[in-house]
């Protein structure tokens, strides 16, 4: 008997890449956004990786409307971010 492959239920991805041109920038926004786990994480999965100087972070979700909210809180939260390393990130004189 054979056994019976089931779909994923993951069947809504997108990906996105930010080249900070820095590893230390990236690896900052990283670990900062890294604390905010997925609200349902039975719904959404994101994974997070820091290379060449880019953040790029993979979604998954189980219906669209899940990673569209997912994927627009975390730009949000992207953009908070990116802002304060441009404002107090390293090279900054206070």
């Amino acid at each position: 008997m054979e056994a019976q492959t089931l779909p994923s239920p993951w069947q809504f991805n997108c990906d996105l890449e930010v080249n900070f041109e820095s590893d230390e920038k990236a690896s900052i926004v990283c670990a900062a956004l890294n604390v905010d786990k997925e609200l349902q994480p039975d719904k959404v999965k994101r994974v997070m990786s820091v290379s060449n100087g880019k953040l790029a972070v993979h979604f998954e979700a189980v219906e669209a409307r899940f990673l569209r909210a997912s994927f627009s809180a975390f730009v949000d939260v992207l953009t908070l971010a990116t802002k304060t390393i441009e404002q107090f990130g390293p090279g900054v004189e206070l």
